[in-house]
């Protein structure tokens, strides 16, 4: 496992800019669970005065003396006071307060909702401590932390105390591409693309599961070691992420993160195949994931008005999820005892199906590569996005991997397409049958762009049928 700190450099910029005002600065830091955020904090602060507490995880028998006896525990230990026993949070936020009265100083509140989960007037008490104390210190910087993105939300982001304190909001999201080779960086460029694609079909861009990569072991290995193996770190975490976050109601959103599974879908697809109606219940699970990070939902448009349509599709965006539902979750016996070390993984049932899902999402996570291969500056896009069409009795149905619209009439219409062997001419036959699908203004051009990871053929080369042809397996090769 590498304890090496990897990326994060302009989430990092952002917070020292928060020291460049003359005021304290209250900052909200959310993403899913192993994304990296407490590590970030801590790289943050390295250089100034830095103090980290942690909710503990809530059980039927927590209660609020729990989690303050805990906050002074971990108060005492920091800087030396004596361990209170405290029975108000605010006695607590003000002893803390009298210990960071100068200097420049971080203070992070990490699994807040872990913290404040059984007192109600909590972030109440937070918020007049740092009304009354800790903005006193103009060079402070108090950070509130947390997986439970739905919980952050609806309690803090959307409540009234907190509108108009909040200095920075700092959403976390995947590793790119860039960043997830350097958890290979000792064996350098001897380990091909292809081969990183594959843990990264199971890890995505998540920090927490990349440090567990062992370079010197094949992407199989790897991948059975933490997926496969009894005890192995990914086999129980979907388990330990949806009971942390939603509770009760995990079984809910395990069902509609299966039914997404196996691709995008419309929420009248969704609400078919879970057999119910669509209603706002449907709509708040959807939103719940969505806020969590693991899915995401991609808006088409009008490519006439550039408005966006009321069509959209929800993507399960999370890789890590997707690999448990389609395998690791119903291999769950035969890992238990032990009898999965001797399956290949090329035998699992979709699996290359399963890998053209998977990095679709790590192409749509690095969509900027694209933009940057494209020559394509920021003000030339006006929108840009997984793009769908929707068939009705005079216009057929089209489905575009990606799509770019330019203020000058231009379109990039992207086919992403992950192969163990170099893409063959067959892929311009079926490019051209898509495009002939798609409506869009007279006027407008529409170019052709291939994205790959493992070689084309030269015949699709020399076909110059493609305005561009990008290789993202470049992402994952140290520069010369």
């Amino acid at each position: 496992m590498s304890n090496v700190f990897v990326g994060r450099q302009t989430e990092i910029q952002g917070l020292n800019k928060l020291f460049k005002k003359k005021a304290a600065s209250l900052v909200v830091i959310q993403g899913r669970r192993r994304i990296g955020k407490s590590r970030l904090v801590a790289e943050f602060a390295k250089p100034y005065t830095f103090y980290s507490f942690s909710g503990i995880p809530p059980t039927q028998t927590t209660t609020i003396q729990t989690q303050l006896d805990e906050f002074s525990r971990q108060l005492n230990i920091q800087t030396g006071l004596p361990e209170v026993k405290a029975d108000d949070w605010s006695k607590l936020f003000i002893l803390l307060a009298e210990k960071t009265k100068k200097g420049k100083v971080v203070i992070l509140l990490d699994e807040i909702s872990w913290m404040g989960s059984c007192d109600a007037d909590f972030l109440g008490k937070l918020k007049n401590a740092w009304d009354l104390y800790f903005k006193k210190n103009t060079q402070l910087i108090l950070l509130l932390c947390g997986s439970a993105s739905v919980w952050i939300e609806k309690n803090i982001l959307s409540n009234t105390g907190f509108i108009g304190r909040i200095s920075y909001r700092l959403t976390l999201d995947e590793l790119p591409l860039s960043d997830c080779n350097k958890f290979w960086n000792s064996t350098g460029n001897v380990i091909s693309a292809y081969e990183k694609l594959k843990v990264l079909a199971v890890t995505g861009g998540v920090p927490r599961y990349l440090e567990e990569i062992k370079p010197d072991l094949s992407a199989e290995e790897n991948i059975k070691d933490v997926c496969f193996t009894k005890g192995g770190p990914l086999v129980n975490e979907f388990e330990d992420i949806f009971s942390d976050l939603f509770s009760k109601r995990s079984l809910t959103y395990k069902k509609i993160i299966n039914v997404l599974a196996n691709g995008a879908l419309e929420i009248k697809d969704i609400c078919n195949k879970l057999a119910i109606k669509q209603t706002g219940f449907v709509s708040e699970h959807l939103d719940d994931l969505i806020k969590s990070g693991f899915i995401t939902r991609d808006y088409t448009w009008h490519l006439g008005t550039e408005e966006d349509s009321r069509l959209s599709h929800f993507r399960l965006s999370d890789n890590y999820l997707r690999f448990y539902l389609k395998y690791i979750d119903k291999s769950r016996q035969k890992i238990e005892r032990g009898e999965f070390a001797a399956k290949s993984l090329t035998s699992l049932p979709a699996w290359e199906t399963m890998m053209g899902l998977q990095f679709e999402n790590l192409v749509l996570k690095n969509r900027s590569y694209i933009k940057e291969s494209l020559y394509l500056k920021h003000d030339e896009i006006v929108t840009d996005n997984p793009f769908f069409q929707r068939a009705t009795n005079r216009i057929p149905g089209c489905q575009i991997d990606y799509l770019i619209q330019t203020k000058f009439g231009g379109l990039y219409a992207c086919e992403i397409k992950f192969s163990k062997q170099p893409i063959g001419a067959n892929i311009i036959r079926d490019m051209k049958k898509k495009l002939s699908n798609l409506r869009y203004p007279r006027g407008f051009s529409c170019r052709p762009v291939l994205i790959h990871a493992n070689g084309v053929h030269e015949d699709v080369i020399d076909s110059n049928y493609f305005a561009a042809i990008i290789d993202f397996s470049l992402l994952l090769k140290d520069p010369e």
